[in-house]
C-alpha cells in the first residue's frame, strides 16, 4: 500500500545486485534493501502467518518478480528462510497437490567438467560423486552426457529425480534463445517438453547453476516454468552465476538433507541454514565439510571457478 510500482521494481533491481555482489564480497551491504522489501511483502499479513502456525510461503509471482531472491529478504533481526521453508510457482494451476514421499526415489545425475567454449567446471565430478553416494540410481560424466542417453536412461529407469550439473543461460526472447549446455549440443528449453518428464513423473528436475537475464519475463519464467509446464512436478535452479565449489557444497547438504525431511522445500531450506551457519563449510586444506559427516570431502584445485 502506498508503493508505486517503479519504487517497487527499482528496489528489486537494488536487491537482487545488492545479494548477489554481497555474496561474492562475504558483506552484509544487502540488508538494507533486503529489509524495505521485506516491510512492503511480508510485514503486512505477518501477524496472520504467526496466528496460523505457518511454516511454508509459496510465492505466485508477477512478471518482474519471479528472479526475487525471496530467501534473503529481512525483518532486521533474520532472513526469511530462517523462518519458513519457500517456494516459488509460475501459476497457481500449475500446482500438483498430489505430493509423493521421495524415499524410495532414484536420481539420474549427469553433467560436465570440461567443454569446448566455455570455462571447466571442476568440481562436477566430485558433486556427481556425493550425490550417487547419497541416492541409489546412476551418473554420467562429460561425453556421456547426452541427448540420446538422457532419452535412454529415462526409458529404462523411471528416475524421480534428475541433475543435471552444468552450464546453462536463460535469455530474453523465445524459449529457443536459452540453453542448457550437454557434452556436445545445446539443449534449447523449447526442446524440454518432448523429453515426457510426466511419464513416468519427474519429482525433481534440478539445474545446479544457470543465470537469468534480469527484467525480461521470458527469461524469468526460464527452466523452473518450462520444466514445469513440461510434465515435471517441480524444479530447482539458480538464479544468478555461483561458485563450482559453492554449487557443490549447497547440494551435496540438499541431497543428504532429502534423505530425512518431508518435503523437497524443507530439505533446500536445511541446506541453505546449513551453510548459513557454517556447518557446511570449506577448510584451510581444501575439504568440504558437510553437517552430517564428520568426514572431509577433498575438493578440486581450481576452486573460483563460476557456474552460469
Amino acid at each position: 500500500s502506498g508503493v508505486t510500482r517503479s519504487q517497487l521494481f527499482d528496489t528489486i533491481t537494488t536487491f537482487r545486485g545488492d545479494v548477489v555482489s554481497s555474496a561474492r564480497r562475504g558483506s552484509d551491504y544487502y540488508l538494507s534493501s533486503a529489509q524495505l522489501l521485506y516491510q512492503w511483502l511480508i510485514a503486512p499479513i505477518e501477524s496472520e502467518l504467526a496466528s496460523a502456525s505457518i511454516d511454508t510461503l509459496v510465492f505466485s509471482m508477477d512478471e518482474g518478480l519471479r528472479s526475487l531472491p525471496i530467501a534473503a529478504l529481512h525483518d532486521g533481526d533474520q532472513l526469511l528462510v530462517e523462518k519458513y521453508s519457500l517456494g516459488i510457482v509460475p501459476a497457481l494451476s500449475l500446482i500438483d497437490a498430489q505430493y509423493e514421499p521421495m524415499n524410495d526415489a532414484q536420481v539420474l545425475a549427469m553433467g560436465a567438467s570440461s567443454f569446448e567454449r566455455l570455462s571447466p567446471l571442476p568440481a562436477v565430478p566430485v558433486e556427481l560423486e556425493l550425490i550417487n553416494e547419497l541416492w541409489p540410481g546412476a551418473a554420467f560424466l562429460n561425453e556421456d552426457f547426452t541427448r540420446q542417453n538422457l532419452v535412454e536412461q529415462r526409458q529404462e529407469s523411471p528416475h524421480r529425480l534428475i541433475h543435471l550439473a552444468t552450464h546453462a543461460e536463460f535469455k530474453a526472447g523465445s524459449a529457443e534463445d536459452s540453453y542448457i549446455q550437454l557434452w556436445d549440443e545445446q539443449l534449447k528449453l523449447n526442446e524440454l517438453h518432448r523429453f515426457g518428464w510426466e511419464y513416468p513423473a519427474v519429482d525433481l528436475l534440478v539445474l545446479s547453476a544457470c543465470s537469468s537475464a534480469v527484467g525480461f519475463p521470458e527469461a524469468e519464467m526460464g527452466f523452473a516454468g518450462l520444466a514445469i509446464a513440461s510434465g515435471v512436478r517441480s524444479a530447482m535452479a539458480s538464479l544468478w552465476s555461483v561458485s563450482d565449489v559453492g554449487t557443490l557444497a549447497l547440494m551435496s547438504e540438499f541431497y543428504g538433507q532429502l534423505q530425512v525431511t518431508s518435503t523437497k522445500s524443507e530439505a533446500l531450506r536445511a541446506a541453505q541454514l546449513a551453510m548459513l551457519q557454517g556447518e557446511v563449510r570449506t577448510t584451510e586444506h581444501g575439504e568440504l565439510m558437510r553437517s552430517a559427516s564428520r568426514s572431509g570431502v577433498t575438493l578440486p584445485t581450481a576452486q573460483s571457478t563460476l557456474r552460469a
